[in-house]
């Protein structure tokens, strides 16, 4: 007969055995991503970001895309913890560090901010301003009276387009011609179903959208005319966080694309940022899991070659997530003072 002290030895025993073979799988961490919609190229980078993240920790990390909204409004949810990643914009957390534009009536917009930490750069492409070749516009000045989309209500993107048509032209939204309040995913359809007279989108090129409208009809792309460069309204547009003068190649996208020569554009620069209460282990494994991959994933998709590693400091005036920090010092990069 077993004794008191020897039974309550097995039983101990028994409770541990049990404990070790009932022990669970290391719980998932869910990370709520927002970003653009469909069509829009950072909706294409941060969506294949949460693939590879998805696929690649073994169920460790699962980030949840939404794809609607603005961006604006993401960094401010980022900020209050609602979400955890978002499409990071130099030009809008200038104006929320300042509290001007869009956050002019956003009481605390500075110190929301604060709370927001950057994961890396990426180009988010040429602005492509696209219509028909039979539509008869050919230059910004044509746009009057006409159905365009310049980005989705309040957006950055409207900002800059809505900017840019006015510095060369002189018109203005809802007096000169019709600024047509969609998301990028119902624009790019409206435009390829012929709803839409012009088409602007923010995007790396050769864009799909613009691939599958030049694969059935001719399309023509308007610039910034070469004497207009230097117009201080013009330059502000470029010459700004986050902005440059970039050129949309003839040919890019085949042989229904009809301009003759190159296009003068603007071109941006964004990231993926992160709200600071998103955790440190989180955001490195994150991180390595995406640049580890980001090679093989690149090889048959030629817009993604884009996105280097290099360039994840470019325009960025936010300071790194902790994670991100840790991440880049792994792999021997030299971090600038202003963002750590």
């Amino acid at each position: 007969m077993k004794t008191f002290s020897g039974m309550s030895k097995a039983i101990a025993v028994s409770a541990v055995a049990a404990a070790f073979v009932a022990q669970p799988a290391a719980a998932t961490e869910y990370v709520k991503m927002s970003t653009l919609g469909p069509g829009s190229s950072p909706n294409l980078v941060m969506t294949t970001f949460a693939t590879i993240v998805n696929q690649k920790t073994d169920g460790a990390i699962e980030v949840q895309v939404n794809a609607t909204g603005a961006a604006t409004k993401h960094a401010i949810e980022a900020a209050q913890g609602k979400i955890d990643l978002f499409m990071f914009s130099p030009l809008v957390h200038n104006f929320m560090m300042q509290k001007k534009a869009m956050y002019a009536k956003v009481a605390n917009a500075p110190e929301l901010a604060q709370k927001l930490r950057g994961l890396f750069a990426f180009p988010i492409g040429v602005y492509h301003m696209a219509t028909y070749a039979d539509s008869g516009i050919t230059s910004l000045q044509d746009l009057k009276g006409k159905k365009v989309f310049l980005g989705p209500p309040s957006g950055a993107a409207t900002r800059v387009m809505g900017g840019l048509v006015t510095a060369v032209t002189g018109y203005k939204a809802g007096t000169d011609y019709e600024a047509v309040k969609l998301g990028w995913g119902a624009a790019a359809q409206a435009f390829q179903d012929g709803q839409l007279e012009v088409y602007m989108n923010p995007t790396n090129a050769p864009s799909p959208v613009f691939q599958q409208v030049a694969l059935t009809r001719k399309i023509r792309f308007l610039g910034i005319p070469r004497d207009k460069l230097q117009d201080p309204k013009v330059k502000a547009l470029y010459d700004r966080p986050g902005g440059a003068l970039g050129v949309l190649p003839k040919g890019t996208y085949g042989k229904n694309q009809v301009n003759d020569s190159d296009v003068i554009v603007i071109k941006s620069v964004v990231g993926i940022g992160a709200g600071d209460h998103v955790k440190t282990d989180v955001v490195y494994t994150m991180m390595k899991t995406f640049w580890t991959n980001i090679d093989a994933e690149s090889k048959g998709t030629p817009w993604l070659r884009a996105i280097k590693r290099e360039d994840a400091f470019e325009q960025m005036n936010v300071k790194l997530h902790p994670g991100a920090v840790k991440y880049y010092r792994e792999v021997g990069m030299k971090i600038p003072e202003k963002l750590l």
